[in-house]
């Protein structure tokens, strides 16, 4: 879960563009690992900044926090962008912000809210007319029932939002309350709870959808549409491809699962709690005892270790019947394809062993996914996939002991192969920027992708990113401009 002016740019000699620091900038640059990527500070931004998002109808652009406020970024001829409140918590009623999209000029906001005294939450989604003149105009969308949140850092929550090609529905993303499916009861306040029928999902509405009341009740969302596909950890970002085909990436828990990448169907079922990137969760045997003194994919330092939520749990519920479980797409390299053999429990590079992996190495958190719909960039990277890795490498990257972890806070591009065979996806991945902090989310605006860093307390940057240009595209907007 996250709590998460041009510059001049100098071609070095080994073939990496670097971006210069600027007035403002809080961190080291990132750095481009080809020399037709230019790397620019853009802006600062506020503190645990989340979504980055664009008004497709007036241009603007906006970013959200975690604590709830949405912010403007404000560009004057001649100085460095600002940024603008246009609402915070109090007006929207959603003190946990994570989820924000635009549908024309109709923004959509969805999160949490805290109930029996920060005990419990609620889901909440709203949205706004934001063509209207004076105060912009509200709508409840849904709220949830109450369920139990937990002390922990795994109450994911009601996060990623998308709108579909056709723009009659809204997707948003229900993560896990738990690591692993483990139970959660804050204290002994919600008995026995685990994951429900309002977590680990992904959920559809019309977007005309208003004042909704969802209950704790499978059967019910599922009979009246909502639910579009269940048994996803936590996918905290989504996007569409050309072909409008959704995909989503999730992030696994404290074991050495890999990260899974979706193509996300409806009505199919991805295999949480059982699985996660392909690997069995090993709490739903009944005899087992875990002890990293002889688990590999199990470090002693993992929270959910030293909180003991891996623990021997006969309780834990069966595989449901008849269903069939929908694999991950299947990395094929050269990067982010780093796994744990599961005889040996060595990590080991699939451009190596040949082993593809479902998706991204482990605890690496994908998020900002994105898809050039629009056909705008060139060279190689025309009409790909891009998503940056919240966790891993940074400045003690190259020394992490774990190889799982070396790498990381990064843009990846993904190049999508579709697969007859499996029905499914593969992808080839390679890293082209290296160094951010912390990066949350992303956005693509022509053939520049901006990427914004969560920030932490201290507030965090908005880094432009220029990639390779689709000349002829280009040209074709240039001359009917002048037309």
């Amino acid at each position: 879960m996250l709590k998460a002016s041009l510059l001049n740019l100098a071609l070095v000699s080994s073939g990496l563009v670097m971006a210069q620091t600027s007035p403002g900038q809080s961190t080291q640059p990132p750095v481009a690992l080809r020399p037709d990527i230019q790397v620019e500070h853009y802006m600062k931004v506020v503190p645990e900044a989340v979504r980055l998002i664009r008004n497709p109808v007036t241009g603007a652009v906006y970013y959200t926090t975690f604590t709830g406020e949405v912010y403007q970024i404000v560009e004057s001829p001649g100085q460095a962008p600002t940024s603008q409140k246009v609402f915070s918590a109090e007006d929207h009623g959603i003190t946990r912000l994570q989820g924000a999209a635009f549908l024309k000029n109709t923004l959509f906001l969805a999160g949490n809210i805290s109930v029996n005294n920060n005990k419990g939450t609620k889901g909440r989604m709203v949205r706004y007319d934001m063509q209207t003149t004076g105060k912009p105009e509200m709508t409840e969308v849904f709220n949830t029932v109450e369920y139990g949140t937990n002390k922990t850092t795994f109450d994911h929550g009601w996060n990623a939002l998308e709108i579909s090609p056709n723009q009659k529905y809204v997707y948003v993303n229900t993560g896990a309350r738990t690591d692993h499916g483990e139970v959660q009861d804050n204290g002994g306040v919600y008995p026995n709870a685990r994951d429900n029928a309002l977590t680990a999902r992904i959920f559809r509405f019309p977007v005309k959808a208003k004042n909704l009341l969802l209950t704790n009740d499978e059967a019910k969302l599922k009979a009246d549409g909502y639910i579009y596909a269940e048994g996803i950890r936590n996918a905290y970002d989504m996007a569409f491809d050309a072909d409008g085909k959704l995909f989503a990436v999730s992030n696994s828990g404290d074991y050495d699962h890999p990260e899974d990448m979706f193509w996300v169907r409806q009505g199919r079922h991805y295999g949480f709690p059982w699985i996660m990137g392909g690997i069995e969760n090993p709490q739903q045997d009944p005899n087992w005892q875990p002890n990293p003194d002889n688990d590999p994919f199990m470090s002693k330092f993992a929270h959910a270790w030293l909180m003991r939520y891996f623990r021997n749990d006969p309780e834990f519920p069966k595989k449901p019947q008849g269903v069939s479980f929908t694999p991950s797409v299947q990395n094929l390299g050269p990067d982010a394809n780093e796994y744990r053999d599961r005889a040996t429990g060595k990590v080991m590079d699939g451009d190596s062993t040949g082993v593809t992996v479902g998706t991204f190495n482990a605890h690496s958190s994908p998020l900002g996914l994105l898809f050039d719909t629009h056909n705008e960039l060139g060279s190689d990277l025309q009409g790909d996939g891009f998503v940056i890795r919240y966790a891993g490498g940074g400045k003690n990257g190259a020394n992490n002991p774990n190889p799982l972890r070396k790498q990381g806070k990064d843009l990846l591009h993904l190049h999508m192969l579709y697969d007859k065979a499996t029905d499914n996806y593969k992808v080839k991945t390679t890293r082209i920027v290296n160094g951010f902090t912390s990066p949350s989310d992303a956005l693509q605006i022509g053939n520049t992708v901006y990427v914004i860093e969560y920030g932490g307390k201290a507030g965090g940057d908005i880094w432009k990113i220029t990639l390779p240009a689709n000349d002829k595209l280009a040209r074709r907007k240039d001359k009917k401009q002048k037309v």
